[in-house]
């Protein structure tokens, strides 16, 4: 029987012409011909695609398998564990020693009282754009402020640093660097939040950050865990935003029925995230022989776990590529699903509802500057998919 299945040699390095949000071709294709695919690593080691939505959800939530750095068996040399702190590279019950001190502080509850300052935060950019005048980049004038204004208000950076320290994080997150350049950037902003934790344990301010050394966490462990936060809660946020308001103009009927009825935002932001999915794919390893989709998947082998085409699977989703704000079957997995479901949703969540219904209730005109065909598209090789710049304008 497995002969028989689908084969994918590599994955996509670039979406289809005109379809910036659909899936790439190969990987829409794979799911056509059953959930579950055969997958040669990098590396050369044998592995499996998973693009099936319930069988994505079934390895997330399974013990049996790793999100272990270390086990991964992609490439032809050995991993090295997580360093102390980045628990998303962990399994329990090392996981759940840096996540717990976390959850309360991420609760739905405190991430709601948290609309306000993303409120004004939205609206000084709103009145900068507003100020400044038509055409601008949505992206630096709209996107990228706001979840790293947030991310760095409750990480305790200092104003002064932001700027810097926000240009560091891009330039090993965006995707275009060479591997001196991310090395160096990466390495700054370790030796940045060293220096952060080390002056948070002497000096607390009101940020988690300062919370945190009240633990016993060792800093090395702080700096790993701000690390994942700085991670989780900057890019995949940006990009939303971005991305979302190019999928919003480019469906003019969907855009229009957010301005007539706001309440319809919150249902809108669940759509857009499973519509988009910009955290693309994630890795898990088998640690002992398990049956997933009729297949025997053998320990020590990882798995790739295709978020976007689950996103996309019409065996869950009706007419999955049409951008559906009405759409009333939920339960994307585009936060991830199982124990290691995004730490950060909420604030995400809080994010993207008070930004889109600022941005389109502000800007009743908004359209794009350029034809949709050049928009640039962040390169592959980024682990978020997003756009570089959206050119942007509006009557005045």
């Amino acid at each position: 029987m497995s002969e028989a299945l689908h084969t994918v040699t590599a994955l996509p390095t670039g979406r289809r012409s005109g379809c910036p949000f659909a899936p790439p071709a190969e990987l829409t294709d794979a799911r056509r011909h059953g959930p579950i695919s055969h997958y040669t690593h990098p590396g050369g080691q044998p592995g499996w695609l998973i693009t099936g939505y319930d069988l994505v959800r079934s390895v997330l939530a399974d013990s049996r398998f790793s999100s272990r750095k270390d086990l991964l068996n992609v490439v032809d040399y050995e991993i090295p564990p997580a360093p102390p702190g980045e628990f998303v590279l962990m399994d329990d019950p090392e996981h759940r020693r840096y996540r717990k001190p976390l959850a309360g502080k991420f609760t739905v509850r405190r991430m709601r009282q948290l609309s306000e300052r993303v409120g004004q935060i939205t609206a000084d950019c709103l009145d900068a754009m507003e100020q400044a005048g038509p055409p601008t980049d949505l992206v630096t004038a709209f996107a990228k402020p706001i979840p790293a204004i947030m991310i760095c208000e409750l990480l305790g950076v200092p104003y002064e640093d932001r700027a810097s320290f926000q240009e560091q994080v891009e330039s090993f997150m965006g995707g275009e660097t060479t591997d001196e350049e991310l090395i160096a950037a990466y390495t700054a902003t370790q030796d940045y939040l060293a220096g952060l934790v080390a002056a948070k344990r002497a000096n607390p301010t009101d940020d988690i950050l300062s919370e945190l050394t009240d633990s016993d966490l060792t800093d090395e462990e702080l700096k790993g865990i701000s690390l994942v936060l700085l991670s989780a809660g900057l890019d995949t946020t940006a990009n939303m935003l971005a991305l979302g308001t190019f999928a919003l103009l480019q469906n003019p009927a969907q855009l229009a029925a957010l301005r007539a009825d706001p309440a319809l935002t919150d249902q809108a932001v669940e759509e857009l995230l499973r519509y988009l999915s910009v955290a693309k794919s994630f890795l898990r390893t088998a640690l002992e022989d398990v049956e997933v989709g009729g297949q025997t998947i053998k320990a020590g082998t990882t798995v790739v776990l295709s978020y976007h085409t689950a996103n996309h699977d019409p065996e869950r989703f009706t007419d999955p590529h049409v951008l559906d704000l009405g759409r009333k079957n939920g339960g994307h997995v585009a936060f991830g699903h199982g124990i290691h479901q995004c730490l950060g949703q909420q604030l995400a969540r809080v994010e993207m509802s008070v930004a889109f219904a600022a941005l389109v209730d502000r800007f009743p005109t908004l359209r794009l500057a350029v034809p949709a065909e050049e928009v640039a598209l962040r390169p592959e090789t980024a682990d978020i998919h997003g756009v570089k710049s959206l050119p942007v304008t509006w009557d005045v």
